[in-house]
């Protein structure tokens, strides 16, 4: 088999200060069929009978295998299968590879369904979104999980596409801490065509919205974590030596488009001074990602280690 197309140096820049990465309709229309049809049909509650009943039958009924976490990735799903043939689509595979490294390792899989208002109606329930949240305790490693965010179908802005804050992944907080936190500034809304992707930092802050369409909403994710190491797995003929650090203040002209740029670009959200934290983070994970130790932007981790 062919190696996958792996990730340039500047999108491995924006993952590691925007948490993510998002590739629309890149899943072929015929793997997008597949899996709704190996998911099953979503049959409506009975009149009175909770959600959560209704949620759990679903899944008994629905084709997502069991696994166990642990388990080598490419192990987990059966070949044929809509999940194996998506992972193999190429810019998905190349991602992959680039963030987790080789023999990238299962965590676990979810099938998340969110439902129209006449759903929670017959059941006698609010119709809510889902709080922002991690998917972890306080998760202090410098190395990271990644979380594949599969949108099988189209998603409208009524159907309430998952929601995100992009930067928020090295900010540690322990899971629903955050819950009390809405509307964020700078927080995106997955409206998206059939068969996007969504990768993302397992730190990333966000929920699932409210769905107040006529239609489910459906997305798979699968947590998968690294299996070896992480270091300069991306293709690394993209990546541009540093010839000097940019200037701070009284810049004369534009700056060439950098990593450095794309590391030092802030986000709405970032405070003006403890935003700072957050680019000193962003160069310690892309020092961990290349393998760089000396690497540095902006000349944040240079004075803080100078006379150390």
């Amino acid at each position: 088999m062919n190696s996958p197309p792996l990730l340039t140096a500047e999108a491995m820049a924006s993952f590691t200060a925007r948490g993510f990465l998002r590739f629309d309709a890149v899943v072929p229309e015929a793997i997008n069929q597949a899996f709704l049809k190996e998911m099953g049909d979503i049959a409506p509650p009975a009149p009175g009978q909770r959600m959560m009943r209704t949620y759990g039958e679903m899944l008994a009924r629905a084709g997502v295998p069991e696994a166990a976490a642990g388990t080598l990735l490419d192990r987990v799903y059966a070949p044929g299968t809509a999940l194996s043939d998506l992972l193999q689509v190429p810019v998905v595979a190349g991602a992959i590879r680039s963030l987790a490294g080789p023999d990238p390792v299962f965590d676990h899989h979810f099938l998340h369904v969110t439902f129209p208002p006449a759903y929670h109606e017959a059941a006698g329930q609010e119709n809510l979104p889902q709080h922002n949240h991690q998917d972890s305790t306080i998760d202090p490693r410098t190395a990271f999980d990644i979380q594949i965010m599969y949108y099988p179908h189209a998603v409208t802005r009524e159907m309430g596409g998952t929601r995100f804050l992009p930067g928020s992944h090295l900010r540690k907080v322990s899971e629903a801490a955050i819950a009390r936190y809405q509307n964020i500034r700078g927080q995106q809304h997955m409206v998206c065509p059939a068969g996007t992707v969504l990768i993302v930092h397992s730190g990333i802050w966000h929920g699932g919205g409210l769905n107040l369409s006529d239609q489910t909403r459906t997305m798979f994710k699968i947590r998968i974590n690294p299996g070896k190491s992480q270091t300069a797995q991306f293709d690394l003929s993209t990546l541009v030596p540093q010839a000097h650090q940019r200037p701070i203040f009284y810049v004369k002209g534009p700056q060439p488009h950098s990593v450095e740029a794309i590391l030092m670009t802030p986000e709405p959200w970032h405070e003006n001074d403890t935003g700072r934290l957050e680019f000193v983070n962003r160069i310690k994970l892309w020092r961990y990602i290349t393998g760089d130790d000396a690497y540095d932007a902006d000349y944040w981790m240079t004075r803080l280690e100078t006379l150390a």
